[in-house]
């Protein structure tokens, strides 16, 4: 919608503002005003087209194309739906024609409302409801450079712990080792320490008593004679003694 349109819009809209009402019991409700563009089979309607607006199958208002014609943008149109006295329009659905051909927009009645309407009108049935304009594809360009790498993320919670597993048989006893070869034989040990002393012998018997000795040469005076006698028998005596230690010792032996 150009400012021209615009322009030609806000002075429909002041047209009707200044109107003097008439003061009765209950004043009419102001009238709603629509305009815009028009086409006609995809082409710009010319001026002169006529644009009819219809409420309840009857003409409700009419006007034409003045694009040009009234120094603006081909194509343009603007009105005002009024209510006559005794019927009312709220609320209800208002359909449009440019020229022969039913546009696909409609609108809705109500006092002192309306829009910017664009109208796109074919010849023949009207379409149930007007074709979207597919939105252009997007152009892609080339692929830019790879962004850095993203921070490494924290470490997950560790998941909970499995089920423990079935204990497994008992295996088989296995066969019984080769015997091991015989061992080497060991070395001599030591001499043992000397025993002790074992104790002494008990005496053995007295040995036989001695052959007498010979006489001795005859003694002198009897003084004299009778000493050299008792020491010839004393050593006598210990020879008898000492023969008869030999004696026993050789016994012994």
């Amino acid at each position: 919608m150009t400012k021209a349109t615009l322009l030609a819009l806000m002075v429909v809209m002041a047209m009707v503002l200044v109107l003097p009402a008439m003061v009765l019991a209950q004043a009419p409700p102001r009238p709603a005003v629509f305009g815009g563009s028009a086409t006609l089979d995809g082409v710009t309607a010319t001026d002169g087209t006529t644009v009819t607006a219809t409420i309840d199958g009857v003409v409700a208002a009419t006007t034409t194309v003045c694009g040009v014609t009234c120094d603006q943008t081909a194509g343009n149109y603007a009105f005002s739906i009024a209510q006559p006295p005794g019927l009312s329009y709220a609320g209800k659905e208002i359909t449009f024609k440019v020229g022969t051909g039913t546009a696909a927009q409609k609108a809705t009645w109500t006092a002192d409302g309306g829009d910017i309407l664009n109208l796109n009108a074919v010849t023949g049935p009207p379409p149930a409801t007007a074709t979207p304009v597919p939105p252009p594809a997007p152009v892609v360009g080339p692929a830019g450079p790879a962004g850095p790498a993203g921070v490494v993320g924290a470490s997950g919670v560790p998941g909970p712990a499995g089920t423990k597993g079935d204990k497994g048989d008992t295996g088989a006893k296995g066969d019984a080792g080769a015997a091991g070869t015989a061992g080497v034989a060991g070395s001599d040990g030591a001499d043992g320490a000397a025993g002790a002393a074992g104790p002494a012998g008990a005496s053995g018997p007295s040995g036989p008593a001695g052959s007498a000795g010979s006489a001795g040469a005859a003694g002198e005076a009897a003084t004299g004679g009778g000493m050299m006698s008792i020491i010839a028998l004393i050593v006598a005596v210990v020879a008898l003694v000492a023969a008869g230690g030999g004696i026993v010792m050789g016994g012994r032996r």
